[in-house]
């Protein structure tokens, strides 16, 4: 049996604003946006340049209960995982495009690891493993 994770959706609270910083900001491919009118909704999926794995599901909020989790998806932890093959290249493209970082890069065992925190404050690790994961 072969199974992968194809989508991780992230709750936003617009779709062209979430696409202004992950395609724009972040420089991620723009793999769909597809309106679907049964639903009036968009199917909105972005994912890091070069990547063949997960993307990810920009979904707008469309309730008030939906609504409280923009930003909080995780309660306050790290969210999802940005792999990079040269940490200080994107690292310093990221903090030149005015990107937070909470926690400032450093070496861990397992590789060059920052926090930063995307346009609604989910934090994020920039990583690059020291294995080649």
């Amino acid at each position: 049996m072969k199974q992968s994770i194809a989508h991780v959706a992230l709750v936003v609270r617009d779709y062209d604003e979430a696409l202004d910083f992950f395609v724009g900001t972040l420089r991620f491919d723009l793999v769909e946006d597809t309106y679907q009118p049964e639903q009036d909704k968009r199917w909105v999926v972005v994912r890091p340049r070069g990547s063949a794995g997960a993307s990810v599901l920009l979904a707008r909020a469309s309730k008030p209960e939906q609504e409280a989790f923009i930003g909080n998806q995780a309660g306050g932890r790290v969210f999802l995982f940005l792999q990079t093959d040269d940490f200080w290249r994107d690292y310093n493209a990221m903090v030149a495009k005015g990107i937070s970082f909470v926690r400032e890069p450093k070496a861990a065992p397992y590789g060059t690891v920052a926090v930063f925190e995307d346009l609604y404050g989910n934090y994020w690790d920039l990583v690059e493993f020291s294995d080649g994961r």
